[in-house]
């Protein structure tokens, strides 16, 4: 485009002619040819810029495609295959708009060159974005957590429903999706209380110095050990951890299934914490 601007030829009239206005006229014939010719270039070009994006976009559409089914067939992970599946296609898209741009005859260099200008300053107001992109990279390589596994990340806790290259997505019991910046996320603190396949529940108990501490124990013992969640081995504790001038503090020990631990645990608390004020005080 800019070089069928810069060819248009610049004609000047012969005042000295003996017929100026035929001169006139053969120069407005010129000039019209070359601007019908301009035109007709240019909208060509505008016609395959589109047919290249078009291409390229549905393309880019079938390469993401490809590369998910093709990561699919050898079991990789499903956050790898959203995250490279997604890059392919940006990757892809970005390549397509380069060649329609050619297409247009801007020329490639001055185009790099501004493009390269325009990414320092996108990287220096942008940072955080490419920061949670490196993020999102580090997340798929280390595996810290995986799909549905239930992590602790920036005072959050879900369940990981999605991975993508910025952003990583919990749903937390409350049924809230809950969206991490990738950046900040691996570089903090992350508990997977999924991974080990099991967890400890673990209860404190204030119980008053008067009250029965041989019959409480007992009866909270045979309550845990009756529940089918609760592993035999390693077996449950009971025990006393702290006193204080009003009560000791029984703590229980048990492990469940990391599944069932809400479950398990809202089971125990529900059902001890009422025995407190009912057991009988020791004479």
């Amino acid at each position: 485009m800019v070089r069928s601007l810069t060819s248009l030829k610049i004609t000047t009239f012969n005042l000295d002619s003996n017929d100026p206005m035929q001169d006139i006229l053969k120069t407005l014939n010129i000039h019209q040819e070359q601007v019908f010719a301009w035109i007709s270039t240019l909208a060509l070009n505008i016609v395959l810029s589109i047919i290249i994006l078009c291409t390229g976009f549905w393309i880019a559409k079938r390469l993401s495609v490809a590369v998910a089914k093709l990561l699919e067939r050898r079991d990789a992970d499903k956050g790898l295959i959203t995250f490279l599946s997604n890059f392919t296609s940006v990757l892809a898209k970005v390549i397509t708009v380069f060649m329609a741009i050619s297409q247009l005859g801007i020329a490639m260099t001055s185009f790099v060159t501004i493009l390269g200008a325009a990414g320092i300053a996108f990287g220096v107001a942008f940072g955080g974005i490419l920061s949670n992109f490196a993020g999102g990279i580090l997340i798929l390589v280390i595996k810290p957590f995986k799909l549905k596994d239930t992590i602790g990340a920036l005072a959050i806790t879900g369940e990981v429903i999605e991975i993508q290259m910025f952003n990583t997505y919990l749903k937390t019991d409350d049924n809230k999706v809950v969206v991490l910046p990738n950046g900040p996320l691996i570089n903090g603190v992350i508990t997977n209380f999924t991974r080990e396949g099991r967890r400890r529940i673990d209860l404190i108990i204030p119980v008053p110095y008067r009250s029965n501490l041989g019959e409480l124990q007992e009866r909270i013992k045979t309550f845990v050990e009756s529940q089918s969640l609760v592993l035999k081995d390693p077996e449950p504790a009971l025990f006393f951890s702290e006193f204080d001038h009003q009560s000791g503090k029984l703590t229980i020990h048990c492990w469940v299934e990391t599944v069932h631990y809400s479950a398990v645990h809202r089971t125990l608390s529900n059902a001890i914490f009422p025995w407190i004020e009912s057991v009988p005080q020791s004479s």
